[in-house]
């Protein structure tokens, strides 16, 4: 079954497209995005660090790139550890948004994440197609 993706309630602040991430994709347990409700959602994303920070929260931003301390230490570290991990980024996610708005980053985000196999979504944490396990650019 596949589920409404590229919704730009599942963009993070932190940059992330949760519609590529694992735990939104896997069938048991899924978590509802960053801005979707605490429910289902492993403890660490319920308390995390960029989302729950108290100056995004204080002055009322929706994404990290409004924030006068962007990018802060945490989105730092954060960026680095999925270039090097997933060859993403959360800052340049964030740069695109802010200079091309959220429909183009998500209709960029839809041919970056589709499965050339079978039109399935790549999940950025396994590299592969969530819906037939090709590994992606195959």
């Amino acid at each position: 079954m596949k589920r409404e993706n590229h919704h730009p309630t599942l963009v993070a602040p932190c940059g992330m497209n949760c519609s590529i991430c694992v735990a939104y994709l896997r069938e048991k347990n899924k978590c509802p995005g960053c801005r979707g409700s605490d429910a289902n959602k492993p403890k660490t994303r319920v308390h995390c660090k960029i989302k729950t920070c108290p100056v995004m929260i204080e002055k009322g931003v929706s994404f990290c790139f409004e924030c006068e301390e962007f990018p802060c230490k945490l989105l730092l570290y954060l960026d680095k550890r999925y270039r090097m991990k997933y060859h993403m980024s959360m800052i340049e996610n964030l740069e695109s948004i802010k200079n091309n708005g959220i429909e183009s980053f998500l209709n960029n985000e839809k041919v970056r994440w589709l499965c050339s196999a079978c039109g399935g979504t790549i999940c950025v944490h396994e590299g592969l197609c969530h819906s037939c396990k090709k590994p992606k650019g195959r």
